[in-house]
């Protein structure tokens, strides 16, 4: 029945496993779509996975929709309202989910759900003394609480002081070992005390959870750059171009370590392919990786190929010739040194938003 299927959904969130809390919280709520309960685990769950891989960052728009949508039946439920400020804070709308978490803390101040949605806004506002009072309170009233070991770590994180957001993110594996998004964030407060070993091994800890993770992958890759492991940066960035052919990211990564490695041949077919997956997939100008034609262009001047290089640096040009990036490449009007007669920009050159 259903409570059997939101224990069972609760027991799977418990054990890290998102995929199996999703589905059986969403089968509770095809039996009953007013079951507060399940949308609250529902979201959540959602929100988690959200961070787990390239491809999951739409699940914090489904969560969102999910509590806005039930929130309009059930007004006065605290603990949807908690859910639903949670929800807001991880689409990135601080003001409306510190608003949210308020109004329920006003009528419970030991909501931990609240608390930690509270902190969070914060956090995301970029008032980062507010969001660590929060999280302490959190975390003081509610220790056992996962959610709320997480915010401190993030709260501690945005304050600088890393040693601290590892100890309380470590103290939120302990309570859910098993929790993808916890590994990256163990990992990225690793490598900003420049601990790379304990970084790389937060990212196998998730290729152990998750053994076709890509995102797990390309952070290997960049690491694997940053300490010249040449082969092993191209193993893994290589992987990730096979298991997300679609993935922009994938193939700026892979362009950019042949570049750094001088094959400059390779670095340009890797970073065409990273360039024309943002067009085609309409990107915003102003959200688009933009080395991807700049390295892309530098590479063809290495190379002389004047062709390829007037054509990346022509599109570069009319790509951003109406955005409100900073422009970041330009030649003399005559063109690139060695390479005459460049086509002035039009604005139907290529790379529409």
């Amino acid at each position: 029945d259903e409570s059997d299927l939101i224990n069972s959904a609760l027991e799977a969130f418990d054990r890290g496993d998102l995929d199996d809390a999703i589905v059986m919280a969403r089968e509770a709520l095809v039996n009953n779509p007013s079951q507060i309960n399940a949308v609250i685990l529902l979201s959540r769950a959602l929100i988690y996975r959200s961070y787990q891989d390239y491809d999951t960052e739409s699940d914090r728009a489904a969560a969102l929709e999910l509590t806005t949508e039930l929130i309009q039946r059930y007004p006065t439920n605290l603990d949807l309202r908690a859910a639903h400020a949670f929800a807001l804070q991880a689409n990135r709308q601080p003001a409306a989910a510190a608003d949210a978490a308020r109004r329920v803390l006003e009528e419970n101040p030991d909501h931990g759900l609240a608390r930690v949605s509270l902190a969070l806004a914060y956090a995301v506002a970029g008032s980062n003394e507010f969001a660590l009072r929060e999280s302490l309170q959190a975390v003081r009233a509610h220790p056992t609480m996962m959610d709320a070991q997480r915010a401190l770590a993030i709260s501690y994180g945005d304050n600088g002081n890393y040693e601290s957001a590892v100890h309380s993110v470590e103290s939120a594996i302990g309570l859910n070992g098993r929790l993808i998004p916890l590994y990256f964030e163990r990992a990225l407060y690793a490598l900003q005390l420049g601990d790379v070993d304990s970084a790389t091994y937060a990212y196998m800890q998730v290729l152990a959870l998750d053994s076709e993770n890509v995102k797990a992958r390309l952070r290997l890759c960049e690491l694997s750059s940053l300490l010249r492991e040449r082969d092993a940066a191209i193993a893994y960035c290589t992987a990730v171009t096979e298991r997300a052919p679609s993935w922009a990211d994938g193939w700026y990564q892979l362009g950019r370590e042949y570049f750094l490695q001088g094959n400059f041949e390779a670095a340009q077919t890797n970073l065409h392919q990273c360039s024309t997956l943002q067009v085609m997939q309409e990107i915003p100008v102003e959200e688009r990786r933009l080395e991807c034609w700049y390295l892309q262009g530098q590479a063809a001047e290495i190379r002389g190929d004047c062709p390829t290089l007037l054509a990346t640096y022509n599109e570069f040009r009319a790509m951003t010739a109406n955005s409100d990036i900073a422009q970041t490449w330009a030649y003399p009007p005559e063109g690139p040194p060695g390479c005459t007669n460049a086509a002035p920009a039009t604005s139907n050159q290529a790379g529409g938003s």
